[in-house]
């Protein structure tokens, strides 16, 4: 009874993620419009996000479910795509430390942050004190999850898992620190296995089929892939390379071509 929902969960971040890779790994000439096809979707998810907010059905759950992973998948796009991202576009100052350094890296993602905050509060605004309040959880995990991700790249990890960035966004990189470990991690594993367990607890309180059971096991599927992520930036496991397929071979060369290019800058 339970796998249905833990599957779709499954199905929509495996195939959200490829289909961003993918229109991300385009020729750039083709941002503009993948952008607005894919903006005019998120406006009308959020459009069945408020349409389906009184619906307490078990489909209801799934639909709006599925609407915030449309929504999200919007404004990873904007900012993979380097339309939504910071005012900073440069790399990391050499030997920038502390708050230089921290201001100068939340300078390149400050813009879509807000943007992602925004919408949220625009998604439980068209949904306050409905019954269906799965979109704009889901949509709220995913930017805590994300955020703890962003932290936790920025303070260090052994794998950054950075094969699949796109070349426009290099300067990133440079923010991102490759150690052992760091002291965020561990508190970033217990409060997302937490989230996850707490989603599951939940659901199971519900009536089993309801669409409060169902918002319950999809947010904890998608809170247990975001534990999955975290531990994937400390195992000596590529994340990444379960999508690099997605990505054009055009981008896959221009990408070994700045790798190599950086190589010769490195000797």
């Amino acid at each position: 009874m339970i796998l249905p929902p833990l599957i779709f969960a499954f199905l929509m971040w495996f195939i959200g993620t490829a289909a961003i890779v993918w229109l991300d790994s385009r020729p750039r000439a083709t941002y503009a419009t993948s952008l607005t096809m894919v903006g005019l979707l998120a406006m009308a998810a959020t459009g069945l996000v408020w349409a389906r907010a009184g619906d307490a059905s078990l489909g209801g759950a799934y639909t709006a479910f599925a609407a915030a992973i449309v929504i999200w998948g919007w404004h990873e796009m904007s900012f993979l795509m380097g339309i939504v991202a910071g005012p900073n576009r440069g790399d990391c100052p050499e030997g920038a430390t502390g708050w230089t350094r921290f201001s100068a890296a939340t300078a390149t993602v400050i813009h879509h942050e807000l943007a992602i905050a925004a919408t949220a509060i625009v998604l439980f605004a068209v949904t306050w004190g409905s019954p269906n309040q799965t979109a704009p959880l889901t949509f709220l995990l995913l930017f805590v999850l994300r955020l703890s991700a962003k932290f936790n790249l920025y303070l260090g990890v052994p794998n950054l898992s950075d094969e699949v960035f796109p070349a426009h966004l290099a300067y990133l990189k440079s923010y991102f620190r490759k150690r052992r470990c760091n002291a965020l991690f561990p508190f970033s594993i217990v409060f997302s296995s937490g989230l996850t367990a707490w989603a599951w607890v939940a659901g199971q309180a519900a009536p089993a089929g309801s669409g409060a059971w169902a918002c319950g096991v999809l947010l904890a599927g998608l809170a247990a892939l975001g534990v999955i992520e975290h531990f994937f930036l400390v195992l000596p496991l590529r994340d990444a390379k379960l999508f690099q397929w997605a990505s054009s071979s055009s981008t896959r060369t221009a990408k070994a071509a700045v790798l190599f290019e950086q190589a010769g800058k490195i000797k």
